[in-house]
């Protein structure tokens, strides 16, 4: 999953970053309203990270204007200790949740599941697909009931494509949530971590759309 922090607090924005890669997921990290607004126009996010206090312009100026502009990637905002004015206007402009600082990261990484299922219509906490079943909260994979060991990226695939179920995830938009700014993508990435997932839940389970993308068969 790839998440965009924007929090101009150094080590606030810092530690989240640590959290959700260390929970496997692509995290970028902008400090201002103007860094925000160049990272959304150059990439796609699952999930939008905002703090309501930001220099030169306001989180809630930043959701409004998402909002407006029919983007409606799910967003958890950041509020002071307190103000529930901020949280008010904040879900009055299109947030999806919030949390009131200071707070503990793993209720940040458990909202951030939450907002997700919501987002996609999910309701189950285990997404499955025949014999194959993911839990996003554990990381773990299971085949015939059985675990299986997966790699970090290995495993966002699957739950993207398991999010998607029977549905074409275009091979643009598995690349875009996969990888931040900071790695540098091999062309053919993407080719050989499906490869890799196919040994380990069944070739038959993912199929290719050629010059498109990938979906669970």
């Amino acid at each position: 999953m790839r998440i965009l922090i924007v929090e101009d607090d150094l080590m606030l924005g810092s530690s989240i970053k640590s959290a959700l890669e260390n929970e496997n997921n692509v995290a970028d990290w902008v400090t201002d309203s103007d860094d925000c607004e160049a990272a959304l126009k150059t990439a796609q996010f699952e999930v939008i990270i905002l703090d309501i206090n930001l220099p030169n312009k306001s989180g809630l100026e930043i959701l409004k204007s998402l909002r407006a502009q029919k983007n409606y990637t799910p967003v958890l905002i950041l509020t002071a200790l307190g103000s529930v004015e901020q949280k008010v206007a904040g879900l009055d402009s299109g947030a999806d949740d919030y949390l009131t600082k200071p707070f503990n990261l793993d209720e940040l990484l458990a909202r951030i599941r939450s907002i997700v299922r919501r987002s996609n219509g999910i309701a189950e906490l285990i997404l499955t697909h025949k014999n194959i079943s993911l839990n996003p909260a554990k990381h773990v994979v299971t085949v015939d009931e059985k675990v299986v060991e997966v790699s970090p990226k290995e495993f966002a695939i699957l739950k993207l494509l398991l999010e998607n179920n029977e549905k074409v995830v275009s091979k643009a938009r598995l690349e875009n949530l996969l990888y931040s700014w900071e790695e540098s993508l091999e062309s053919n990435a993407l080719e050989v971590h499906i490869h890799n997932l196919r040994k380990k839940i069944g070739a038959q389970n993912i199929k290719t759309i050629r010059g498109v993308g990938y979906l669970l068969a």
